[in-house]
């Protein structure tokens, strides 16, 4: 982890509440499931998205289709990050033309992420609408961008990290503040 642990701002129940709402949220604003697809942004979007899938599946009685998205290659900070950036696969099994798109993240920071995300689906198909679904919104917005599916709203300053730990990626459940005190704030 980056920084020194500040407070926990959810554990394990919480999460598995904020995502249950989100998935309620997502079927009532859509009317339904018919139109819907769930695409999981790399990585903890993924596990996000499938217990969503999960959840809808419980209380609709509905498989809604999931998709994986990776938006290595449309970062804008491409350049930065590494001269040979890894990237993953993309699967997104069905069509999603005409269809309502979730996008689903673990954090909102600045937007950028949520961007590189439209331009891939869009790369992929002409949705009718696309909705961005997201664990925590820290703030700090860089674009235009707001997410339409919020578990918790976070309010942080530039020198805090949220880190969101998810059992199926790191083996732990709980969205942590930390801080940190190796960089410089503009």
């Amino acid at each position: 982890m980056e920084g020194t642990i500040k407070s926990k701002i959810l554990d394990a129940d919480g999460i598995r509440r904020a995502v249950t709402r989100i998935a309620h949220e997502i079927v009532e604003k859509n009317k339904g499931t018919d139109k819907l697809v769930l695409v999981g942004i790399r990585r903890r979007g993924v596990p996000l998205a499938e217990r969503i899938q999960k959840y809808i599946e419980e209380f609709e009685g509905v498989k809604v289709p999931l998709g994986i998205l990776d938006i290595t290659l449309y970062r804008d900070d491409l350049s930065t990050i590494d001269i040979h950036p890894v990237v993953h696969e993309t699967d997104i099994p069905v069509s999603i033309e005409g269809k309502a798109v979730i996008l689903i993240d673990d954090v909102l920071y600045t937007g950028r992420t949520a961007r590189a995300a439209l331009d891939a689906t869009m790369d992929i198909g002409r949705p009718e609408r696309i909705q961005l679904a997201v664990l925590v919104d820290r703030g700090h917005r860089e674009l235009p961008i707001r997410a339409d599916y919020v578990g918790k709203n976070l309010p942080t300053s530039r020198r805090e990290v949220v880190a969101v730990r998810l059992k199926e990626v790191d083996g732990e459940e709980d969205i942590l503040l930390l801080e940190r005190d190796d960089i410089n704030i503009k």
